[in-house]
């Protein structure tokens, strides 16, 4: 079972809310932040290289020293304020007319380490460690990880009173992408230990996006107790380090968007020789230039020489009772990428590149019509079960696998890992 604790969390006044908060450090690139970064962002704390002109390496000393500077300045300026009290919080964000409801909790990073905080994709040391730098030198987690739990009905009652009977403390929607973000703070001590309680009884919890960020509070905690033993201290297991920032939201309120592939080249193939190798796997249909969804599990739409096409698996060629080979990222790494176009690792490959659905099939489009790319593949998105029960069975995903939108917003509030 699962332990979550409420913070004194570390956030903008109201009437800044919208300013402070970003979209995550990993949406954009430099040059995308250092554009939409305005003075009270904090792009300027998760993104500091874009303070500096040129712009610098991010993983600099001289960037992780700005970070840190930023922090404090924020924090002086009055930008970001401490609660006084421990408090959950209820995040709420809004596309496209779905809303869903998520818990603002520090969860142990025991779990993590015991395995009920479950994943589903490996991480990268380098990017583990470039995270553990920034939760090490803030002492304090300035992103939330998103997580998702087992939908539960008293939680979901409780949420639904918080939401209904209160007014938000910050409510607004982000300028660029149209989204709404509410937020609204739990005060109630009755309800607060209720909530703990609930959360006692659920048996794991499931890192939706968020992996390195996860990975990294984990060591950062595991360092600080280690450090404390080293030193003679008395150990509890409840100081605020063996805790992390994250917002944790019903299963059945999340939806996973279409992950796709862009490749540079077609191993030497020409355009016929590739759809002719297709054939073997695959019923191809041509659709003509009007961009083609897939429309169902196993049905893919690959984009070739100014041409949309169906590619349709068949029989035989999937697992529909292995959690990993059901997926149809597994059936086009290994009989596209793999068999056909020579890819063989998708983390270290420089021909393959990844567009989150939120782009729309017209970005694959584009980046193959410019030349940059030779031909591209969109997939039916993974669902939520799927997910879960690779996590469930110990199972991993090929990279790149779940996209979830919208993102959290950073900067609604920040997880102090001091006492």
């Amino acid at each position: 079972m699962v332990k979550i604790k409420p913070f004194k969390g570390i956030r903008p006044p109201r009437e800044l809310a919208k300013e402070v908060a970003s979209r995550p450090y990993d949406v954009l690139n430099s040059a995308e932040a250092k554009a939409e970064a305005g003075e009270k962002s904090l792009l300027h704390i998760i993104k500091p290289e874009i303070d500096f002109d040129p712009i610098i390496d991010e993983h600099s000393d001289a960037a992780y020293e700005r970070a840190v500077a930023n922090f404090k300045r924020w924090k002086d300026n009055g930008w970001l304020i401490a609660d006084r009290e421990e408090h959950y919080y209820v995040y709420a964000q809004t596309m496209e007319g779905r809303t869903q409801y998520g818990l603002v909790a520090a969860c142990h990073f025991q779990d993590y380490v015991e395995g009920r905080i479950k994943k589903h994709e490996l991480t990268r040391p380098d990017k583990e460690e470039d995270r553990m730098i920034h939760v090490r030198n803030q002492n304090a987690n300035i992103e939330p990880v998103f997580f998702a739990y087992p939908a539960n009905a008293e939680m979901d009652a409780i949420v639904r009173q918080v939401v209904t009977t209160k007014a938000p403390e910050y409510d607004f929607v982000a300028d660029g992408d149209g989204f709404g973000h509410r937020f609204w703070v739990i005060d109630d001590r009755d309800t607060i230990a209720r909530i703990t309680e609930i959360f006692a009884k659920i048996p794991a919890l499931y890192v939706a996006d968020g992996h390195h960020r996860t990975a990294a509070a984990a060591r950062v905690g595991l360092e600080k107790k280690e450090a404390v033993l080293k030193a003679g201290g008395q150990y509890t297991g409840e100081e605020e380090f063996n805790y992390f920032l994250t917002v944790i939201f019903p299963d059945n309120q999340l939806k996973i968007i279409d992950y796709n592939r862009v490749v540079r080249d077609l191993n030497g193939l020409a355009p016929t020789e590739l759809v002719a190798a297709l054939e073997k796997d695959f019923t191809v249909t041509k659709k003509g230039k009007g961009i083609y969804k897939p429309a169902e599990l196993h049905d893919f739409a690959m984009y070739l020489g100014g041409e949309w096409y169906e590619l349709k698996a068949k029989e035989g060629t999937y697992d529909d009772n292995d959690p990993i080979g059901v997926l149809d990222v597994t059936i086009l790494s290994n009989l596209v990428l793999d068999k056909i176009l020579g890819i063989k690792d998708l983390r270290t490959d420089k021909r393959i590149d990844f567009v989150g659905g939120i782009r729309g099939l017209g970005e694959l489009q584009r980046r193959v019509d410019s030349g940059e790319m030779a031909v591209a593949f969109a997939l039916y998105p993974v669902s939520m079960k799927q997910l879960i029960d690779i996590a469930d069975t110990g199972n991993i995903m090929p990279p790149k696998t779940t996209w979830f939108e919208p993102k959290l917003r950073s900067g609604l509030v920040i997880h102090s890992l001091e006492e």
